[in-house]
């Protein structure tokens, strides 16, 4: 069949689907079997759930087409691309879209909008989970975990006899060379915040940010959250450019989303600037950082090293990547948010945000499209 008469066709489903809506229960389509617990709460006799049978294969396009004509509300992941087509496909009945994600750069949120189709998403209920590991980073690039690691795994430890300054790398706490430490953050959102907790008890008393370009400043928030650090410790805490954030900061955590106005705010420039003993971690969007450029500011030793959940590209990270194959940085498959924990919030949220759509209900974090 053509792609037009494919189009005709589906476009016939839709129609007759939204005629006959106003008898039937409404439609929900779930691209992903999200475990026994979370599908659960879709077990109820006012919807209509189709959902995909696999928890780890992505949905295949092909059934995703099939099924969303007629469609009130679409529960999916990252992996699955919203945009003109598949909101064609779905049709006029179509009200919410949940994605169990933070982020929505897969989704044309615009197009959502100009149809008055309502979106939900998952935010808070991975803040902690993420500070964790954003934290983690910072101590697996300053103490060249990746580096000695591998020594250990490839049996080579017997070649390398102690010396003094033997696989040294960079303190995180503060200590009598650095009694006083600076994070820099490069967005200062939930996460950003729940990491500078983190960050206190280990004599951390600065914490530098910067905020996206096209953010304003905001004096009220910035004394409300130095009065909240200051008990703890925290001496300073204020907005800089970026530029005084690349210098100063022992730690640079870049925690803002990614959007055209932050892509590679992580550049050459922006390395050269930075302290040789400073670590740079990315939790956020890969497309922040310049990968060639922080691999070669690993090698060259502008930096001392780099933490980095995230990668420019991703799953498509090949062995040969310059940041995989770069010693003094520690790459991970973007597991921030993976613990048991945390998935079975976002999993709930995302179900209960379609439910809630669908039903004509508050959604539990509906994303305001109106800014």
């Amino acid at each position: 069949m053509s792609s037009a008469a494919l189009s005709l066709a589906r476009r016939i489903t839709s129609i007759t689907a939204h005629l006959q809506s106003g008898m039937a229960r409404p439609k929900v389509v779930v691209t992903r079997n999200l475990g026994a617990e979370a599908m659960r709460l879709l077990d109820r006799s006012d919807l209509d759930v189709v959902a995909w049978h696999s928890e780890t294969q992505p949905c295949d396009k092909k059934w995703l087409y099939d099924n969303i004509p007629g469609a009130t509300g679409i529960l999916l992941l990252f992996s699955e691309k919203v945009d003109q087509e598949f909101l064609d496909a779905a049709g006029p009945t179509l009200k919410v879209v949940s994605t169990m994600s933070v982020g929505y750069e897969h989704i044309d949120v615009k197009a959502l909008a100009q149809r008055g189709i309502k979106l939900g998403y998952t935010p808070d209920v991975l803040t902690e989970a993420v500070a964790d590991i954003t934290v983690m980073l910072a101590l697996m690039a300053g103490r060249n975990v990746k580096e000695t690691t591998t020594i250990v795994q490839n049996g080579q430890w017997s070649a390398y006899p102690w010396a003094p300054y033997l696989f040294c790398g960079s303190q995180l706490s503060a200590n009598w060379l650095q009694p006083t430490r600076t994070a820099g953050f490069l967005g200062f959102g939930r996460i950003a915040q729940s990491t500078l907790a983190r960050l206190l008890p280990f004599g951390f008393t600065r914490a530098l940010y910067t905020g996206n370009p096209s953010s304003q400043p905001k004096p009220a928030r910035d004394a409300e959250m130095h009065a909240k650090y200051a008990s703890q410790g925290l001496a300073e805490f204020r907005r800089v450019d970026i530029a005084e954030l690349a210098r100063e900061s022992d730690v640079v955590f870049v925690l803002a989303p990614g959007e055209p106005s932050t892509y590679h705010v992580v550049n050459e420039e922006f390395l050269r600037a930075m302290k040789k003993t400073a670590v740079l971690v990315n939790t956020s969007r890969g497309s922040l950082v310049d990968s060639e450029a922080l691999a070669k500011a690993c090698r060259e030793g502008w930096i001392s090293g780099a933490g980095v959940d995230v990668v420019e590209g991703e799953p498509h990270v090949p062995a040969d990547h310059p940041l995989v194959k770069e010693p003094r940085c520690v790459v991970l498959p973007h597991i921030g948010s993976a613990t048991n924990e945390t998935r079975l919030g976002m999993g709930t949220m995302a179900i209960n945000n379609v439910i809630a759509g669908v039903l004509g209900g508050n959604m539990p974090a509906e994303l305001n499209m109106s800014r």
